[in-house]
């Protein structure tokens, strides 16, 4: 573990969020810290800035200079930067390392980590799984989710990291142990960054395999992929999702059940969770093995789920007014992850919202989903005619578009259906600075009908 920062010169790469907690943590242990920004400064800069220019931080935007980048020992990256840009070249032709904030951050502490990777689900397991272990410890979620973990490693008193890790982020981690890996499910998505969804497989593989080798795996057995993939995992191996061998968490009889070494418990029945939909109960599964494996007791693990409130823009509950029923999904920023959604309603009459930019994924199972449990569906954003397009390419006729999100709140409305659910399968920038945004819109404007 290094922890002798002093005199050492450390380049940031990113004026970002987990940027700036990495320089601001190595500043404190006495490194010398570059931050190098490769777009324009802008006026939400200056208050930021100002503050790490005090502390005695070196800051440039607008591009990476050789002043900044020579003699470095070593430098951090922001996870939105690629492996094939032009800085990373430089980087590599200089010999300087080159590591993610979360490599740094369980590099600098010898407290446990709990890894959470997938393509979709990773926040609301990272959630729960912190809620249910501070029944007994203090946990922090951290990462994606919650404060990056150098903003945390000084705390003594905390007994584990929850960490949500995106593939960007497990691209530079590769000397990362976590104690637990966790993988929700693995869908295309990120292609262009990882240059094809081989890397982007491989990426989010590296913390179950040696060296990186954790003591426990959790893999989804309903994705064929990772159940394939479990056999080659390294540690304990866990499923959830299925009943397939001694180690698992699975659903019988309306109920979880945790089963380790052939021995089943039971944990909670499906009525007492606030979460719904089987990719909810298989986030609740991870949940309950990651705190079984820490010791946490079966009673705390079902009250810390009942207890649970499930993070904003992941099929969140907004209201209920006049029997219709309004969920807020717009982190369902892919066809994948509305798919979740869409498939936990049956036999109710759902007007989906969807739409915004276009990732240009495949959507023959999110027509075939609309199909089945789609009543419904109003458009909206620049992926509207490819959505309609495809859609009645697969024989789904009913279709609305409308210009705004407000326009397709009150659209759907006035249909009376059971369920008006925001999960609109894009990207939100063409209307919005993100999906928390539209999500929060989303939510003002309807509580703004209801409650009138």
């Amino acid at each position: 573990m290094l922890t002798n920062w002093f005199d050492r010169k450390v380049l940031i790469l990113g004026f970002s969020k987990s940027g700036i907690s990495a320089a601001k943590y190595l500043n404190r242990h006495g490194a010398d810290v570059f931050i190098t920004e490769f777009r324009e400064e802008k006026p939400d800069d200056k208050e930021k800035k100002e503050e790490l220019l005090s502390l005695g931080i070196k800051i440039e935007f607008g591009g990476h200079s050789d002043e900044f980048i020579k003699d470095s020992y070593i430098a951090v990256t922001s996870p939105g930067i690629p492996p094939h840009s032009d800085i990373m070249k430089r980087l590599a032709d200089e010999k300087i390392k080159v590591i993610s904030e979360i490599e740094l951050a369980a590099s600098q502490t010898g407290k446990p980590f709990i890894a959470i990777t997938g393509t979709n689900g990773k926040t609301t397991t990272t959630a729960l799984t912190a809620h249910i272990l501070n029944s007994e410890y203090k946990a922090e979620p951290c990462g994606n989710y919650g404060k990056p973990p150098c903003d945390l490693i000084d705390d003594s008193s905390i007994d584990y990291f929850v960490c949500e890790c995106s593939s960007f982020q497990l691209e530079y981690s590769n000397s990362f142990q976590p104690q637990i890996s966790v993988w929700t499910n693995f869908t295309p998505d990120h292609i262009d960054w990882h240059a094809g969804l081989e890397n982007y497989f491989k990426a989010k593989a590296k913390i179950f395999k040696t060296p990186q080798a954790p003591a426990f795996s959790v893999l989804n057995a309903k994705d064929s992929k990772l159940l394939e993939f479990s056999k080659e995992a390294a540690g304990e191996v866990f499923l959830f999702g299925d009943e397939i061998g001694d180690n698992c968490c699975y659903v019988k009889n309306d109920a979880i059940y945790y089963k380790r070494r052939g021995k089943e418990e039971h944990i909670i029945d499906l009525k007492d969770t606030p979460l719904i939909g089987e990719h909810n109960y298989q986030n609740v599964e991870c949940s309950i093995i990651c705190a079984k494996l820490e010791g946490i007791s079966n009673e705390h693990i079902k009250e810390a789920i009942m207890s649970f409130k499930v993070p904003e823009h992941r099929l969140e509950f907004v209201a209920e007014k006049d029997g219709i029923t309004y969920y807020n999904d717009s982190k369902a920023t892919n066809p994948e992850a509305s798919l979740v959604a869409i498939n936990s309603f049956n036999n109710e009459n759902v007007c989906l919202i969807a739409g915004g930019r276009d990732k240009n994924t495949d959507l023959k199972e999110f027509c075939d989903a609309v199909n089945k449990h789609i009543q419904t569906v109003v458009l909206i954003g620049e992926a509207t005619e490819r959505f309609e397009e495809n859609l009645k390419n697969n024989g789904f006729n009913n279709i609305i578009k409308e210009g705004t999100l407000q326009e397709a709140i009150d659209k759907s409305m006035s249909l009376n259906p059971d369920v008006v659910l925001l999960s609109p399968a894009c990207a939100s920038f063409d209307m919005f600075s993100g999906y928390e945004e539209r999500g929060k819109v989303f939510k003002e404007y309807v509580l703004s009908r209801i409650c009138g």
